[in-house]
């Protein structure tokens, strides 16, 4: 399988050139960054466009940024080829959008918040607590260069939750912030907070609240080669879907 790393100077980036050229039957085709440099032994290609059909790789593996990866996508999906993506920052017009893109050039579209095993086990079982701890709320850290919060794992984790716990009001209702913001984000009633600090990877913490009891359901990845084996993954059962696949636990 031919992969085109877009974003390869990037920290996820150097972390799947360096995956794709040790895993047994994949090939790096090519890699693009905005920077000129090299990686994995290749010279960078600043544009995605001319990488591609030069190259002609089976799938575009994406780590770029929140505020171009929409318009690296409306390049790549008229192409025809695949994309596997870990950028996050998507609003639901951009998946909307995504969604019809692949679907007219009859391709396919993975977008994980993210790859890492444990964070899909542990929305599982966050939902699972959820049945029977209605009062929840998500804690996630990150790097201090991370551009979006709160990130797109906790968004997903809130939704997931959403879907089997009722909207509802939680804490004292006559609660009044003293400094704006010191609650957290509001996501159907729960709260979500964002840590930005150097020293972390990408951790969350799902926090329930029980009469006399809490419940904490957290993921510390203690490096960024946790995300590798769910990245070769969505690389190998993406050419099975069409459209936008949404969530690494869709093709586990």
């Amino acid at each position: 399988m031919k992969v085109l790393v877009n974003g390869a100077l990037g920290r996820m980036g150097q972390e799947v050139v360096k995956k794709i050229q040790s895993e047994a039957g994949f090939e790096l085709a090519a890699v693009v960054d905005i920077h000129n440099g090299v990686a994995g032994g290749l010279n960078v290609d600043t544009d995605v466009l001319h990488a591609i059909k030069t190259t002609k790789p089976d799938v575009v593996v994406d780590f770029t940024k929140p505020d171009v990866v929409m318009d690296t996508l409306r390049k790549i999906l008229p192409t025809g080829v695949a994309c596997v993506v870990g950028t996050t920052g998507f609003s639901n017009e951009n998946l909307e959008e995504v969604d019809k893109l692949a679907n007219a050039n009859k391709t396919a579209v993975l977008i994980a918040p993210n790859f890492a095993l444990g964070a899909v086990v542990m929305i599982k079982l966050a939902c699972e607590a959820a049945k029977y701890f209605p009062n929840v709320e998500i804690i996630e850290k990150h790097h201090d260069k991370k551009l979006d919060a709160p990130s797109g794992t906790a968004i997903l984790t809130a939704q997931k939750i959403a879907e089997v716990r009722k909207k509802m009001h939680q804490g004292h209702p006559d609660e009044k912030e003293t400094m704006a913001g010191c609650r957290g984000a509001d996501f159907e009633g729960m709260k979500i907070h964002s840590l930005r600090l150097p020293g972390y990877v990408a951790s969350q913490e799902v926090v329930f609240g029980g009469q006399g009891e809490t419940l904490r359901i957290a993921t510390e990845p203690i490096n960024r080669e946790c995300y590798m084996p769910g990245v070769i993954l969505a690389c190998q059962k993406i050419k099975n879907y069409q459209g936008l696949v949404y969530g690494l636990e869709k093709i586990l």
